[in-house]
């Protein structure tokens, strides 16, 4: 009888344990490091956004002590813990990375839970990078096997799929073999969890946080003689069977491991703007319009945003009343930056989305999907919200002027990719946010440029909390 055929869970933790540095393609490094400064950049960011101040009461409530830092702040708790907040204020901004094949936001859940035992486990940079590669891989090729009909069920990806991004990475610095792995794997299976319903509030940031932690908690239990299924991905009713759909298929993630490598292709996209990835090519033809004709709010008479078929999907917010609403809705993005010429972390604030000139100009701004901007995109029907067909924006001025633009990528996705210039400024502006001294973030972004010469990611931290 023949032997039977690997499951995916095996496969996986087999692929982590045999892959390497040496095994990435040309150009992983460099990308694995910008995506590991942004991901510092928006963590610290975080550190003074809305969710900071009830994190703060909630980890004073518990009475927890640890010697596991929050970046940006001077407080410490335990790793777990630390996970969880730095997970949390990683996502706070909505400004942190995407990878559309999930679809989900990989790296505030890999660096937190991996950068969480520093205190007692000191590591380098070539590992931080070879982990945040790995991790990226693993639980990209899970989410783009599960498909995208697991976003359409109501499933924040973050908090269900870019955990196992987590537990592929701690599975790589901690060097398990692979039955610890598929154990780790199991015990995570049974922690995913996060509904889109919650967005426009504080609790999808915390998917990202609880998604650190729980891949933490997994890689911890397992490590400790905990058990669970070592099928639990692809077995009867494991993850595929319970979160997926009929188009699921784990045989999807087995023969796509590493062929290509995500880093490298497709690539992971970068924001430029704070605010969901939806928005982000109606912001950036309305920034376009704004440069080329020079209006002002006031010459508006019409601002049009054409969306693909499922381009508004979780845009749900046409007239928002806070900053967290705001960042979920295609006329307020569009609004704003006809009346301010730019996007920053100041424009998603509660009192920038309740201006007068901002309820005024919003009563001329109109945003629909239309099925003429699904255009030629042969990968429509697998694509996100921010990622399929095309967007369009009309802008009618009084003198007359009637003018469209067409955006088929936003800034910062891999074909428009980030530039170091372009990360410096962001992290100057995040770092800004949490009080960290200028000299400070300049050290600690140098350092993160030339991580693969870091012997102790220590060092770096400690540039970065108070």
């Amino acid at each position: 009888m023949s032997a039977r055929p690997a499951g995916l869970t095996q496969v996986v933790a087999e692929f982590i344990r045999d892959k390497s540095l040496a095994d990435f393609p040309s150009g992983a490094n460099d990308k694995a490091k910008k995506v590991i400064v942004d991901t510092v950049a928006v963590i610290l960011s975080g550190a003074n956004s809305e969710v900071s101040e009830p994190l703060s009461h909630y980890l004073k409530r518990s009475g927890e002590t640890g010697s596991s830092p929050i970046l940006g702040t001077a407080q410490r708790c335990g790793a777990e813990t630390a996970a969880l907040i730095n997970g949390t204020y990683g996502h706070a901004l909505d400004f942190d990375d995407v990878l559309s094949m999930m679809p989900a936001h990989p790296s505030a859940v890999i660096l937190p839970a991996v950068i969480a035992g520093l205190a007692s486990k000191p590591m380098s940079g070539k590992t931080l990078i070879e982990a945040q590669v790995m991790g990226i891989e693993v639980g990209g090729k899970i989410g783009h096997a599960i498909t995208i009909e697991h976003y359409h069920r109501g499933f924040h990806g973050t908090g269900t799929l870019a955990m196992f991004c987590g537990v592929a990475a701690l599975a790589k610095t901690h060097a398990l073999d692979v039955t610890t792995t598929r154990i780790a794997f199991g015990i995570a299976s049974s922690m995913a969890s996060g509904l889109r319903r919650n967005f426009g509030t504080m609790t999808p940031p915390l998917h990202t946080g609880l998604a650190a932690r729980n891949a933490l908690q997994a890689v911890n239990l397992a490590m400790s003689g905990f058990t669970a299924a070592e099928d639990a991905l692809e077995g009867k009713a494991g993850f595929f069977a319970s979160y997926g759909t009929k188009e699921s298929d784990p045989q999807v993630a087995i023969d796509g491991l590493g062929k290509p490598w995500i880093i490298t292709d497709p690539g992971i996209a970068l924001k430029q703007f704070p605010c969901c990835y939806a928005t982000h090519r109606g912001m950036d033809g309305v920034l376009a319009l704004k440069a080329r004709h020079g209006f002002a709010a006031t010459d508006v008479v019409r601002l049009e945003v054409r969306m693909p078929e499922g381009g508004m999907e979780v845009l749900t917010f046409p007239a928002p009343n806070t900053g967290l609403e705001g960042k979920f809705s295609m006329e307020y993005t569009a609004a704003a930056g006809a009346i301010d010429g730019r996007y920053g972390i100041s424009t998603f604030t509660d009192a920038a989305v309740r201006r007068p000139e901002v309820r005024d100009l919003l009563k001329r701004v109109r945003a629909y999907e239309t099925p003429e901007c699904r255009g030629d995109d042969p990968l429509f029907d697998t694509r996100s919200s921010g990622s399929r067909g095309f967007v369009e924006v009309d802008v009618e001025l009084k003198n007359g002027t009637k003018d469209r633009i067409r955006v088929m990528k936003p800034p910062g996705h891999p074909s428009r990719e980030l530039t170091w210039d372009n990360l410096e400024g962001k992290f100057r502006d995040c770092a800004g946010e949490a009080k960290i001294a200028e000299t400070k973030a300049k050290q600690a972004f140098a350092a993160l440029r030339d991580l693969e010469n870091c012997a102790d990611l220590n060092a770096i931290v400690a540039l970065l909390v108070h």
